[in-house]
């Protein structure tokens, strides 16, 4: 019988090819862990712990230190086709530490379709291997992002996700040219990052309604911890609101429902600790009448390549935003997705298709 015989982890700082903006940020490289699973057959599965700080708090100095630490201790010596207690244990090894917990959990998924020769969608259930997905437009200029937008448009993205939460007034400015740029037929979703206040929140939107910017959803338009006022503001406008830094776990998404915060939810791995308990968060929505998005963090091929697997196996209500590594102004790796326009192709090769470090 096999053994998880050894958990390796390698730093790496990826940079992107444009500067990534949000209200809570700017990035020009991801920062990330990833991770090796290894058992005692020669059987490597792969994971991703990104660098997140003002989303999950976690470091990739931390993120080592749990996963060479408790989250090691918890797994060596056990079989690795064990794989629901497996999560388990890496569940309950160590207090929050998500982004951690996420990279094991999906090396540990990696790890068992690869020692069954299957492609991790396949392991999840699906044969479908393209996952469609939108773009992000970083905040900025007006006219900046009207051509940012415009440009998206014309290389065949349909979903546009924009940044907003720096500037109420200007925000309806922003989306109003986005609008005129790329015509009716392109969707546009908006993502505050907890920019807005409430009121604010509810008068752009409001704003947007009034002018038929025909906006999607809009993304975490509050504080991640003011689920009443994400309440106060889902109950006063038509166009639907989605939670996302306000769930990380099962605990946060039952307060969702409890107080009808929000239309949709967000599922991202990094956040929640990996495809098993997202898995549970995407059921637990869909039986509350929540709709349901798989995302990622800004991370590498790995982490996308995961949740793209989730996606392509468990669906959505709405198109998953999975474009992080897009940014990537290389892999990291060798093998593992790519992307054909809009879309996330996945290898139909064992596992994540991820043949080692580039």
């Amino acid at each position: 019988m096999a053994r998880v015989e050894r958990i390796t982890c390698h730093q790496v700082s990826v940079p992107l090819h444009t500067p990534f903006v949000t209200a809570l940020r700017r990035a020009s490289t991801v920062e990330s862990l990833l991770v090796r699973v290894s058992d005692s057959d020669g059987v490597t599965g792969w994971g991703e712990a990104p660098q997140a700080w003002q989303v999950t708090g976690e470091s990739v100095a931390g993120a080592a230190a749990c996963i060479t630490g408790p989250l090691q201790q918890a797994l060596l010596g056990r079989d690795p086709e064990e794989l629901v207690d497996l999560c388990h244990r890496v569940a309950g090894a160590v207090a929050v530490n998500h982004s951690a917990k996420a990279a094991v959990d999906v090396a540990l998924h990696d790890l068992n379709a690869r020692r069954h020769g299957l492609s991790l969608p396949r392991f999840l259930g699906t044969t479908c291997h393209r996952v469609a997905t939108d773009v992000t437009v970083s905040t900025g200029a007006t006219p900046g992002m009207a051509e940012v937008a415009a440009a998206r448009a014309k290389e065949g993205f349909g979903v546009l996700k924009l940044k907003v939460g720096t500037d109420p007034a200007a925000d309806v400015e922003r989306v109003r040219a986005v609008r005129a740029a790329v015509g009716p037929d392109v969707a546009i979703r908006l993502d505050a990052n907890q920019g807005w206040s409430t009121r604010d929140a509810v008068r752009v939107i409001g704003a947007l309604e009034d002018c038929g910017a025909g906006v999607e959803l809009v993304e975490q338009p509050v504080r991640a911890d003011d689920l009443e006022g994400l309440a106060w503001v889902s109950n006063r406008v038509a166009t639907p609101v989605m939670a996302d830094e306000s769930v990380h776990g099962i605990r946060d998404l039952v307060e969702v429902i409890r107080r009808r915060s929000a239309d949709l939810v967000n599922v991202k791995l990094a956040k929640c600790g990996g495809i098993a308990p997202a898995r549970t968060l995407l059921d637990l929505a869909r039986e509350h009448g929540i709709g349901t998005v798989v995302g990622s963090m800004m991370e590498t091929h790995v982490g996308v390549g995961a949740a793209a697997s989730l996606a392509a196996a468990l669906g959505g209500t709405a198109v998953p935003d999975l474009d992080a590594a897009w940014w990537a102004a290389r892999s990291p790796v060798r093998g593992g997705l790519h992307y054909e326009g809009a879309t996330v192709v996945l290898p139909d090769s064992p596992g994540l298709g991820v043949e080692g470090l580039a």
